[in-house]
């Protein structure tokens, strides 16, 4: 299980390093793609596997299917995990994500999310206020 939060640096030639409990986790090869709220998700091959047949069942027929599958698979990429636990953001992800000199990773269950470290700062801020409502729609459909 992927958790936690990390800020790491990301270098001038895009590299990020991931964090080692996520390295030792994830393996060496990873799917980059959009992610919602502007960030990037990144994907063990085996989760964007199962991610995939599940939109790849999604009928074609239906407008919103054919464009969320085009968001993300149209802006996914493969990444390898260097020798020293670096994964390459191509520009434009970065700059789909407003990403700067700093990153912050989070772990999320079955992903990692790589998010701008202000926006970041800023949307936690929103939702650790709302932590007790969303907790209690949660709670209504049987979730919590």
């Amino acid at each position: 299980m992927l958790i936690g939060e990390y800020t790491h640096s990301i270098d001038e030639k895009n590299r990020v390093s991931l964090p080692a409990k996520f390295r030792s986790e994830m393996g060496k090869k990873l799917v980059l793609t959009p992610g919602l709220d502007n960030c990037l998700f990144i994907f063990t091959l085996k989760e964007w596997s199962t991610i995939e047949q599940k939109l790849n069942q999604s009928s074609l027929l239906q407008a919103d299917n054919r464009s969320f599958n085009r968001f993300m698979f149209g802006g996914a990429v493969e990444a390898e995990v260097d020798s020293i636990g670096r994964i390459l953001v191509p520009d434009f992800l970065r700059d789909r994500a407003s990403l700067k000199s700093k990153v912050v990773l989070i772990g999320v269950s079955n992903r990692v999310e790589m998010w701008n470290e202000k926006a970041w700062g800023e949307y936690k801020k929103v939702v650790e206020k709302q932590a007790d409502t969303l907790a209690e729609k949660l709670g209504q459909v049987g979730v919590l």
